[in-house]
């Protein structure tokens, strides 16, 4: 059954008195939902700890970091991830 055949069969669906067959699919449709609500508090969780950090440093720092990061053959951002991780 295909999303088009779906959604006609889903609204044929008599509100008063569904079928077996109705009922299997409103439930499964109902438990996928549910797998993919969160709560609010969870979204603020998320969107709060994206992975961003931004910091202004003085440009001598700036360029010492670029300069390192050059000879160890790594971009800026992973030179500093590794030096914030040690």
């Amino acid at each position: 059954m295909d999303k088009s055949e779906f959604e006609k069969k889903l609204n044929s669906i008599p509100e008063d008195n569904p079928d077996e067959l109705d009922n299997d699919m409103l439930k499964r449709i109902k438990e996928e939902k549910d797998k993919s609500t969160i709560t609010l508090e969870q979204l603020e969780i998320d969107v709060s700890y994206n992975g961003k950090l931004s910091l202004r440093v003085p440009k001598s720092l700036h360029k010492e970091l670029v300069e390192k990061a050059k000879q160890e053959g790594v971009s800026l951002n992973q030179y500093a991830l590794y030096k914030l991780s040690r």
